[in-house]
């Protein structure tokens, strides 16, 4: 094996080393496997924040979303927040923008802390505000959108705000399993739900926001929520399949109406 002699002058004396080819070799391949070979290519990423009740909490880490948009933007990436809280009213919404809020031991951020690029509002249906009359909730939710759109243009005008009118409710099966509801009890819960998500469809399309209409995408043929999209446990919430129809149906609109840019 050859050797490579280095000689040290320390301290007035000359220090001698040998030193193999393979050690050499090993200096060479350590240090250069370490440096980039070509420039790297830095990718756009983009911050969505959803925002509402279980509805959109159920969604969870929304992987299905994500990967629903990188279906349509192959070099972006996406972080997407889920801020949905179960059993909360569009109520809470203005405070979460901008103060810390729950899940049960999770402390969440505020909304507009995150700088998203998007701001997901979905229609907080399921949870009406029953402790009001129907024309006194249907009010206040109208102000509190009203207070919600003026806080996001103050303190995030670039932040793109879009509303999600969420899967329609089952007249026939609302609550089964969950709940202990009469069947006229049935139809009376759903038709203030719907009251509520009809009012927000309203409100996007009266101060041209930008709507996700899910709600009427998932109607069936007889004009009630399709079963197929509501978990068999409550018949409430998205089952699987009804996250991945949010999913796809939020990513295509995204892409439709060119909220990335290019």
């Amino acid at each position: 094996m050859r050797t490579l002699v280095i000689s040290i002058l320390l301290l007035g004396s000359f220090l001698s080393f040998n030193i193999s080819d393979s050690f050499l070799d090993q200096i060479f391949n350590t240090f250069f496997a370490n440096q980039p070979s070509a420039p790297v290519k830095i990718t756009k990423s983009y911050t969505l924040a959803l925002v509402g009740d279980s509805m959109t909490e159920s969604l969870g880490t929304a992987d299905g979303l994500r990967d629903s948009l990188r279906g349509y933007y192959p070099g972006k990436e996406f972080g997407i927040l889920n801020f949905g809280i179960g059993s909360s009213s569009i109520l809470s919404v203005p405070d979460r923008l901008k103060k810390e809020s729950k899940r049960g031991s999770e402390i969440l951020p505020p909304v507009l802390e995150t700088k998203p690029d998007i701001i997901f509002l979905e229609s907080f249906g399921n949870n009406p505000l029953s402790e009001f009359s129907l024309e006194e909730g249907l009010k206040k939710q109208t102000d509190t959108l009203e207070q919600i759109v003026a806080i996001i243009k103050k303190n995030a005008p670039k932040a793109k705000l879009v509303f999600v009118a969420t899967i329609a409710p089952s007249e026939q099966k609302y609550g089964t399993g969950a709940v202990k509801l009469f069947p006229e009890q049935k139809k009376q819960w759903v038709a203030e739900r719907v009251a509520y998500i009809k009012n927000h469809i309203e409100f996007a399309k009266s101060h041209n926001i930008p709507l996700v209409n899910i709600y009427e995408k998932s109607l069936n043929n007889r004009g009630d929520g399709d079963t197929a999209y509501l978990n068999s446990s409550d018949f409430i919430h998205p089952s699987a399949r009804g996250i991945e129809f949010i999913s796809q149906q939020v990513a295509e609109f995204v892409f439709q109406q060119k909220l990335i840019g290019d």
